[in-house]
């Protein structure tokens, strides 16, 4: 078995790793991997390999990989999660919101927050507010204008 064969095994060895991990950071080494194979191809010496390796190893870093992030965060981009799935949901005032009284809670699907009005107005209990945004444990809400 000629040294170029084990760098093409190395290189296939980590792109099937690829498969199972995320970020790109192992199909950089299969490229290196792969530009050692075809320097040895070349008769190159293992000094020439191992460069090799190491330059298009660090270029893929560089160039290849945040481009494959962009380019694959874009195409899938998730559904939200914890509290930033909480903006934009429809609550209920389980508790009068009054910043002077420093009270005020909201039920959002069952789970009863602590709530604050984002313009300082008063809102009762039992008016469906909207979440603007959640800071920590609070919600931001704002009245709903249907």
């Amino acid at each position: 078995m000629e040294v170029w064969h084990i760098w093409v095994i190395a290189a296939l060895v980590l792109v099937v790793v690829e498969i199972f991990t995320q970020g790109f950071a192992v199909f950089c080494l299969a490229l290196g991997a792969g530009a050692a194979a075809v320097a040895s191809a070349c008769s190159a010496g293992i000094e020439g390999q191992l460069i090799w390796f190491s330059v298009v190893t660090l270029v893929s870093f560089v160039a290849v990989r945040p481009l494959l992030l962009k380019v694959f965060r874009k195409a899938s981009p998730g559904r939200a999660s914890g509290v930033d799935a909480l903006r934009g949901r429809e609550a209920v005032v389980t508790e009068r919101i009054d910043a002077s009284d420093n009270t005020g809670r909201a039920a959002v699907d069952g789970d009863d927050w602590k709530a604050v009005s984002v313009d300082g107005s008063v809102i009762e209990k039992g008016t469906k507010v909207t979440v603007v945004d959640v800071d920590s444990v609070v919600l931001k809400v704002t009245v709903d204008n249907i």
